[in-house]
Formats: structure tokens, C-alpha cells, sequence
């Protein structure tokens, strides 16, 4: 057997890790033995989604493109956290921090680049560290840093108003600061817009809140131990509380330089990607020059690593990149934006098209030579976008007939356009997925566009080229994507739906999840189906449920509710909405004692406390003496009560006593979804009972009407009657009853107005009420066992489940 070269990358970002994706996919496993240097202490990520993490639209561990175990499964070895200091061309060795020394035939260097930080008086104190409040916007670790530094303040400042700076504005806007962005220029985002869109994006963003400081040159950041504010050139100053700036990037070249590599704006790289100095070393990425260009956008970099791979593989050794003609598509703080080539024309051949709609925030602007087109803004409407980004990159004749360019007049129907859209070009802008890999992925067997996506990743970043994905995906089908298999599945992770799964379970008397995963999915584990296979087997085996605590969401994992910044949310149980003067002191005493920044009466009539750190959870729990109130699982929530027959004089039933004994039976119950519940004390309603999930209404004569399947959220639906009882021991049995038939046969997250509506009320009725089917007393019983099996969680701030429980951390590399 020929014996492996040792291929060694330096860096583990989006470049460098797709370009070794690119190369085991061209059979490099059994050509190299690979290792990859990388600063940062993970896994490789998604750097476009910062922006999301920042303003807490997705956790940091769902931006991993590749999580920890695909380098043990492909055999490469990641030193992360462990930067490499030097190049030893001589011997052929990279050498770490750590005394970590990796010896090469072939390398490669992807070390991306770095925030480009202005000559700005008071950026730092005296020694050199950064002044408390002045931030980039680069890493996982500089998110963390804004959130956590973000508490508390007022106002924000942005320094650059290009499109990284404009994504930090929006992430700062989720802290509840007043946000001000500061750009040199005389319009934003110079590189991708004219003076007309700038000024239309400018509008749009004040709308949003967002203070825009335009021909600002900051010379100081103010504050003699912290950030105050800052001075501008012309001696105006704005006050603020912390700095972000984003004032562009510089390649990452010191390392290259000391090894004596050619380094001009980038290490110079050849067609193959190449050092003309070296040819054991390659560059790619944002650290690489080609042709006097640096490229930032991910477009480009994708085409480099699959020539690289090409070459390096041998696969193909002619393979040449020739530089990209860069267009991008995206969203600019929930604004459409597609951008490709010039701004402005060049020549005096050069035609313009354009239209411009201000008050709705809609901008279009082509400039065509000779036919064909050089460069295009739109800005609002984006739906043309595919067709002109498809002519911009083959530099295909144009219609003679302007105005189907920008509106589906004559235009090329969307059927004709993707048959039309050329193989190689890109759908997906984030993964780097073009129709030729849709196709492929199609032609493989996948035939629906979820599998599409998952085996390919299109459409997972940004989210702006969905429905263009969805689009290809159906013309690589003849016409329709078929119906995903996995839509029956009560998760997705396991080829079972619920009565399956509920009967493989039992009948192999499965009681943990990884047991789960290796008896009915092959020992494939897929962490999105953990969540709904926990609950479902809590259901199922009650205190015998083997508990792995990694396959909670984080809310149950520490028993709150996570906030955007990553604090949470405290609330203690009141049951039905009875408190005392006692409970209230120690409320009060908590709030002090732990500076809890807001406290707020919930819909639910009870007391919220939000922005709790995670490390202060336990000691907040001990302080309050007060059970869960458990406002953050897929469970019972609460039950609301109006004050009932001692108090109202239209009051005809004892709506108080009842919620206090439906919170006593009921409380930390496991649901598909969560599940709201509310006692009134007659049909004027005022708790709402008759729109929450489960409510019991007293009516004349002593009685009480059942309602289920009700909704007043984001959907409304009134409930429908279940049944009318007598007393509330009737209504605690039969509600328990229903929750039980709903536990065991709704899908995961269904809330019940949607499993009201699919099962039918006649159909639940007959089951739950007049025992037609015979399992009225195995469902009491599996409902007696559940209740004999509650135990209050807050109860682990004297016993943490785990040694990490309560600690903040990153899927960090040991």
C-alpha cells in the first residue's frame, strides 16, 4: 500500500475545512493523513450566523457545520485552541503553541483574516488592553463578550456601516439599546450599493429604530476605564456605552510572511492555488490573493478549495481557478438585498435601468454593456434576483426588452429560468451549493427537499435562498419534490410514527434514549429527535425513565427559560394565582439580592423574573423556597383563575380551589407541547378558560363544562366542549384523562388545538368520556402513576444532575 502523505491546514474555518471536505470527497483519505491547526477552542462554524447568534435567533451550537465527532469520523486530527506560530519550509514542520508540531508534505494555509481596527485614540488603556466596552464582531467569543457586556446599558455604538456593522446593529437592537451606527462614507454599504440605495437603506433602518451618523471619522473613544462615547473629527461627540467596531478586514498573512512566502494585500497564490514560492504549499481563502483580488464572500472561496482539492488530489491537475465575478444575495437586518458586479457605469457605453419605489423601500438598478449586464442592485424586491445573478455570471445576451428585467412582464417564466440556470452556478451562497449539486443529490435518491438540504446543507444558512432551493429541487423531480417520508415520523431520527414507536418501545422495553437510537435507528443518533424522544419515553415509563440529561433542550436541562442574552427566566410556581405576603418578601429579597434587572406579572398570573445568570440558578431557587413554576418545558404550564364564587357576585363555582388542585395534579407534567391551562368561575370567561388548551367553566346547577383544544396566541381557536361534570373531582378525572389520551397520541409539539381539529372532538369524546374503545382506566391509572412520579426540579440546586449543570459553557474541545 502506498504509504499516506501528511497534508497539515492551518485553520479551521469555513475555507479551509470545506476545502478538506472537497478533498476526502475526491478519495484524499486515502492519500493523506490530515491535521488541522486551529485557534479557536471548536469545531468548525458558521461565521455568516453570528449576526443570528448575537441577536439570539439561534443558538451558538446550531451554527456548527461540523460537529466534533465528523473529524474523528473522517481521521483527522484537530488540534483546537492550539495557534501555529511558525512554518519550518526547511524541514517541512508546522509548529503550535504547546509544543505541538505537525510535520507536512503538503500545506495549506486557510488563516482567514482578522477585524481591521482604525488608528482611534482610546481604543485601549494604558498597557495595551482593550478599554472595557470597545468590542469587535468576529468570533463566537466576541458574541459572548457583547451579550454578556450589554446588560444593563443604554446605547450602543457601531463603527462601520458596511454589512458586518449593520448585522451587529441588529444583534444590539435585541438588547434593548439605543443603537447608532457610524459610517466614514456618505452612504452605507459602499460596496455592494449606490448613493441611492444607501439612502433608501438608511431610511429604513431609522424606521427600525437604528440612529445613522453618516461623513462621521471617530477620533477617540471616550472614557477614562470604560466606554463613554465618542468624539468625531469634527469635535461633535455622541454618548454611549459600548463600541463595536466594524470597520473591515485584514488577511491573516504574519505567519506566511516569516516563512518567507510572497505576501502582497494576500499570500500570492497561482491558478492552482499555489505558492509560486513553495509547491508543497497552498492558500485559500480570505488569506490568499489571486490575481491581485482578495476575495471575502463565500462564493469565491468554495471555488478555490474545489481547484485546490482538484490539484492536490490529483484528480485534476489542470484545474484552474480564474477568479469570480461576485454577486451576493442576502438579508441586511431582515431587508432583501441581492448585489452583483459595478455600482455606478464605467463607460460611456454603459445603459442604466431603474427603478425606485422610496416608500416601500424598493430599488432596482442594472447597468448593461453591449447586452449583457455588469452589475445590479436590488434592494426591497429580490425576485428577480436568480435570473439576473444566472445572466450576470455566464454574461448571457439580454432581452432587448428592459423592463421584464426588473418585473414579470414577458420575463422568463420561474419554470424557464431554472431549466435555463447553468450547472455550476450557485443556489446557496452561504454552503456553496450549486444546481448541479441539487441535482446530483436528486439523482441520488433524495427526493425531497428536506433530505435535499440535509444531505447538502443548501438553504441552512441565511435562509434567503429557500425557495429557490425548493424551486430546484422540484424541476430536478419532474415537476414536484415528493412528500417527505420522515412527516409521519414522530421524530425524524427514528422511521417510526408515534403508535410504532410507542409499541417497539414497550415491547422492547426501551427506557432511555441512546437505547432508543441503537434498537430502532441503527445507533444513528440525531440530537434534533432527542428532545421529543425524551419526552415521549417520560410518558411512557414514568420515575423508571433512564434520564440522559444530553438529550434535554437547555430549558430543561437547568429548569428555566433561556433569554436572548443567554440570562433566564425565573418563575417560582403560584398556583392559581394565590400569593402571599411572605412569598412576596422573598421575591422581593431575590430581586435585590441577585440584581435581577426585570420583574414582570405574566399572563399567567404569576411573577417572572428575567435576566437570572445560569451560574446563579441554584442559589435563586434555594432563596425563594418555591417550587417550579416550570414556564419553560414542553409540559403543563400553569392553570390562570378568575377569584371565583368567594368574591365575584356572579361567581358560581369555586374557580380558585379547583386550580389550586388541577396545579397540584397536574404540575410538571410532560406534553407533546405545552399545554395552558384555566378555571372560571362562571361563562363571562374572564380567566379565558374556554381558549386554553384545557378549561373548566362552572355553570348553573353546580356543574362544570369541560373545553380542549382551545388557543388565543399566535393562533385563536375557541375550545370545544368535552363533557359537563358535577364536581371537581369529576373535572380532575376527566381532564386527566384527556391530557393522558392527548400525551399518547399527539405528535410532537402538536399543541392540542391542532390535535382536536386532526383527531376530531366526536372521536375524543367517545374515548375519553363514554370509554368506547375501553381504555378509560388504563388511561386513570398511566395518569396516577405520572402524578406518584413528580418531582419539583428546583430541587437540583442542592443536587446538580451533573458537575456542569449550572456552568456556561461552549461544546469546547478537551
Amino acid at each position: 500500500m502506498q504509504k499516506k502523505r501528511k497534508l497539515v491546514l492551518i485553520g479551521n474555518g469555513m475555507a479551509g475545512v470545506r476545502t478538506v471536505e472537497e478533498i476526502l470527497a475526491r478519495g484524499g483519505a486515502d492519500q493523506f493523513e490530515i491535521t488541522i491547526f486551529g485557534d479557536e477552542p471548536y469545531g468548525n462554524y458558521n461565521r455568516i450566523l453570528l449576526s443570528e447568534v448575537l441577536n439570539g435567533s439561534q443558538d451558538p451550537s446550531e451554527i456548527f457545520l461540523n460537529p466534533l465527532a465528523w473529524y474523528r469520523e473522517n481521521g483527522v486530527q484537530l488540534h483546537a485552541g492550539v495557534r501555529a506560530r511558525a512554518i519550518h519550509r526547511h524541514s517541512r514542520q508546522v509548529t503550535g503553541d504547546h509544543g505541538v508540531v505537525a510535520p507536512y508534505d503538503n500545506l495549506i494555509i486557510a488563516t482567514g483574516s482578522s477585524p481591521y481596527i482604525p488608528p482611534i485614540q482610546g481604543v485601549r488603556l494604558e498597557g495595551g488592553r482593550e478599554k472595557p466596552g470597545v468590542f469587535v464582531f468576529r468570533s463566537l467569543d466576541d458574541c459572548h463578550k457583547i451579550a454578556q457586556y450589554a446588560r444593563g446599558k443604554r446605547s450602543a455604538a457601531v463603527i462601520g456601516g458596511g454589512l458586518l456593522g449593520l448585522e451587529a446593529a441588529r444583534g444590539l437592537q435585541n438588547f434593548g439599546l439605543d443603537v447608532h451606527v457610524v459610517h466614514i462614507s456618505g452612504h452605507l454599504m459602499g460596496q455592494q450599493l449606490d448613493a441611492t440605495a444607501g439612502g433608501i437603506l438608511r431610511t429604513t433602518l431609522e424606521q427600525l429604530g437604528v440612529t445613522v451618523h453618516l461623513n462621521k471619522s471617530t477620533k477617540e473613544v471616550l472614557g477614562d476605564d470604560r466606554v463613554t462615547g465618542l468624539r468625531f473629527a469634527d469635535d461633535e461627540t455622541l454618548a454611549c456605552d459600548l463600541v463595536v467596531i466594524s470597520a473591515g478586514i485584514r488577511p491573516n498573512v504574519e505567519i506566511a510572511l516569516r516563512a518567507g512566502l510572497t505576501v502582497e494585500r494576500g499570500i500570492v497564490v497561482d491558478n492552482h492555488m499555489r505558492s509560486p514560492d513553495d509547491p508543497r504549499v497552498y492558500a485559500v481563502g480570505e488569506c490568499a490573493q489571486h490575481r491581485g483580488q482578495v476575495y471575502g464572500l463565500v462564493a469565491p472561496l468554495w471555488e478555490q478549495g474545489k481547484v485546490l482539492a482538484d490539484h492536490i488530489t490529483k484528480r485534476n491537475e489542470k484545474a484552474s481557478y480564474a477568479g469570480s465575478k461576485v454577486s451576493t444575495k442576502l438579508k441586511v437586518m431582515g431587508i432583501q438585498l441581492a448585489s452583483m458586479g459595478i455600482t455606478e457605469p464605467a463607460d460611456d457605453r454603459d445603459e442604466i435601468v431603474q427603478f425606485l419605489e422610496p416608500k416601500k423601500g424598493t430599488y432596482k438598478k442594472l447597468i448593461i454593456r453591449d447586452g449583457r449586464l455588469l452589475g445590479g442592485i436590488l434592494l426591497g424586491d429580490v425576485s428577480k434576483a436568480a435570473y439576473l445573478m444566472q445572466a450576470f455570471d455566464k454574461s448571457t445576451p439580454l432581452p432587448e426588452e428592459r423592463l421584464s428585467l426588473l418585473f414579470d412582464i414577458g420575463a422568463p417564466s420561474p419554470q424557464a429560468t431554472i431549466e435555463e440556470m447553468p450547472q455550476g452556478m450557485q443556489v446557496c451562497n452561504c454552503n456553496g451549493v450549486t444546481k448541479e449539486g441539487l441535482v446530483a443529490c436528486v439523482r441520488s435518491g433524495k427526493r425531497t427537499l428536506r433530505t435535499v438540504m440535509d444531505a447538502t446543507r443548501a438553504g441552512m444558512g441565511c435562509g434567503a435562498c429557500k425557495q429557490l432551493v425548493s424551486e430546484v429541487v422540484a424541476w430536478a423531480c419532474g415537476g414536484a419534490a415528493e412528500q417527505d417520508p420522515a412527516a409521519s415520523y414522530y421524530v425524524p431520527g427514528v422511521p417510526l410514527s408515534k403508535p410504532e414507536l410507542v409499541q417497539a418501545i414497550r415491547e422492547r422495553r426501551l427506557r432511555s434514549v441512546s437505547a432508543v437510537f441503537r434498537e430502532l435507528a441503527g445507533g444513528n443518533e440525531d440530537p434534533g429527535s432527542k428532545p421529543g424522544l425524551a419526552s415521549l419515553l417520560r410518558t411512557l415509563w414514568h420515575h423508571e425513565y433512564d434520564d440522559e440529561r444530553d438529550a434535554r433542550f437547555i430549558n430543561d436541562r437547568v429548569h428555566a427559560n433561556i433569554q436572548k442574552d443567554g440570562t433566564f427566566s425565573v418563575i417560582p410556581q403560584i398556583a392559581g394565582g394565590i400569593t402571599s405576603a411572605a412569598q412576596l418578601r422573598r421575591i422581593a429579597d431575590v430581586v435585590d439580592k441577585y440584581r435581577v434587572p426585570l420583574v414582570k406579572l405574566t399572563g399567567g398570573q404569576r411573577i417572572d423574573l428575567l435576566g437570572v445568570k445560569k451560574e446563579d440558578l441554584p442559589a435563586v431557587w434555594r432563596d425563594l423556597e418555591m417550587p417550579s413554576g416550570f414556564a419553560y418545558g414542553k409540559s403543563y404550564r400553569t392553570c390562570k383563575s378568575c377569584v371565583g364564587s368567594d368574591f365575584c357576585r356572579y361567581g358560581l363555582g369555586d374557580s380558585i380551589a379547583l386550580a389550586v388542585k388541577i396545579e397540584d395534579r397536574f404540575q410538571g407534567m410532560d406534553t407533546p407541547a405545552k399545554l395552558k391551562l384555566a378555571t372560571a368561575g362562571c361563562p363571562r370567561n374572564c380567566s379565558e378558560a374556554m381558549v386554553k388548551d384545557v378549561g373548566a367553566v362552572a355553570v348553573e346547577g353546580g356543574k362544570w363544562e369541560i373545553y380542549v383544544g382551545g388557543a388565543a396566541g399566535a393562533h385563536v381557536r375557541k375550545g370545544d366542549v368535552l363533557c359537563t361534570v358535577d364536581a371537581h373531582e369529576d373535572v380532575l378525572r376527566l381532564m386527566g384523562r384527556f391530557i393522558q389520551y392527548y400525551r399518547e397520541n399527539a405528535r410532537y409539539l402538536e399543541r392540542t388545538y391542532g390535535f382536536v381539529e386532526r383527531v376530531g372532538i366526536q372521536k375524543i369524546r367517545a374515548v375519553v368520556v363514554d370509554d368506547s374503545e375501553g381504555i378509560a382506566a388504563r388511561l386513570d391509572e398511566e395518569m396516577r402513576k405520572t402524578v406518584e412520579a413528580y418531582r419539583d426540579p428546583w430541587r437540583e440546586a442542592y443536587a446538580p444532575a451533573t458537575p456542569n449543570q449550572f456552568r456556561s459553557v461552549l461544546p469546547i474541545v478537551q
